[in-house]
Parts: structure tokens; C-alpha cells; sequence
């Protein structure tokens, strides 16, 4: 089995400005999209991340971390959650992460999700 970093995308200014109502009548509708994707038992991890105001960024500058506010990148879509999955093959990554909930709602609020394939290796263990 193949491992696959599915990040999950929206527009944090859009998401902002929907209503509590519009908000409510979104987010009640991933409960079941979720147990559907946690159903194919391929799902490993899950996490939803903080506000993109609470983030802090790490980059080098002259040979030191320096931490700064925000997001690493300025971008109008941001990363709200990721999760982990096994699969096959691309293919078969593609159709487990299409039952998460970002794949078929929130298209006004720019809800997509980004799949990355990976090796996976522990540190200090033979691959």
C-alpha cells in the first residue's frame, strides 16, 4: 500500500463571510460524508488546523529560524484539515478521498482537496 497526504482547501475570507445559517447548513452536512470516507477503513489520520490568524511560519534568514505571524504563504486558499490514507495506487487514492466532504460541497467557499503521494520511512528503520 501507497501513502497519500490529502490536504484539504477553502477560502478563509469567503468561509468568514457566510452566515451562522449558511455555515450550520454546511457543516451538518460532513458528518455523514465523513463516516463514509472513515467507513473504507483506508483512512489513517485526520486533522482539522487552526485559523490562519494562529499560525506561526518558520523560515531561515541568515542562518537562523526566525518565526513570524501567519501563514507560510499568502494565498487566498488556505489549508483547513488533512488527512491520511492508503491506497494502491493514484487511482484508488482519488476515489477514497473523494468521499470526504471538501470533494463534493463547499464549492462557493472553495472547499477542494489537494493529494500528495509520499514515502513513508521511520527514521533510524530500514525502509
Amino acid at each position: 500500500m501507497k501513502k497519500f497526504l490529502c490536504l484539504g482547501y477553502y477560502d478563509a475570507e469567503k468561509f468568514a463571510a457566510l452566515s451562522p445559517e449558511a455555515t450550520q447548513a454546511l457543516v451538518s452536512q460532513c458528518p455523514p460524508r465523513d463516516a463514509q470516507l472513515q467507513a473504507t477503513g483506508r483512512m489513517l489520520f485526520a486533522a482539522s488546523l487552526s485559523e490562519p490568524q494562529d499560525r506561526v511560519s518558520i523560515r531561515p534568514r541568515n542562518g537562523k529560524p526566525v518565526v513570524t505571524d501567519g501563514p507560510y504563504a499568502e494565498a487566498k486558499e488556505m489549508v483547513g484539515g488533512l488527512f491520511l490514507i492508503e491506497a494502491a495506487d493514484i487511482t484508488e487514492a482519488i476515489a477514497i478521498a473523494s468521499k470526504h466532504p471538501a470533494a463534493e460541497l463547499g464549492e462557493d467557499v472553495g472547499w477542494g482537496i489537494e493529494i500528495l503521494p509520499f514515502d513513508h520511512y521511520i527514521p533510524g528503520k530500514a525502509a
